[in-house]
């Protein structure tokens, strides 16, 4: 299962990339407007990464914001795009966000499948 997270994380992560530095022609675009979409693609990101990278979740989510950064910088040689500070700052927060939804989630298995290991032992004779 954790390659199979692995590789959607980072699947999802080229296809962000691509999205970001590619033609904005190229660019999916919705109802939810540019901060919209940045915020869904990046909450997915740390998501993802979140649950691939469960022992690394901090320095996973430093390395993330670190990236996005550059990522964001990156605009300044791709034709059409421009980097703007508030991107970052959408961008980096909702990955945080998605972070700490995959602790919580992982939080929230961790203690149904205690719950139901207790419940599947039966009483103790």
């Amino acid at each position: 299962m954790s390659i199979l997270l692995r590789s959607l994380a980072w699947l999802l992560a080229a296809v962000v990339a691509f999205a970001t530095l590619g033609p904005p022609e190229l660019r999916p675009h919705s109802s939810l407007g540019q901060d919209g979409e940045h915020a869904l693609a990046f909450v997915l990101v740390g998501l993802a990464f979140g649950l691939a990278y469960r022992n690394r979740r901090w320095t996973v989510a430093a390395v993330a914001v670190v990236l996005i950064g550059l990522l964001e910088l990156m605009q300044f040689w791709a034709p059409g795009r421009h980097p703007r500070l508030e991107d970052f700052l959408v961008d980096a927060g909702t990955a945080c966000i998605g972070f700490a939804l995959a602790t919580v989630t992982d939080w929230v298995l961790r203690h149904f499948r205690a719950n139901s290991a207790l419940t599947n032992q039966g009483p103790a004779e």
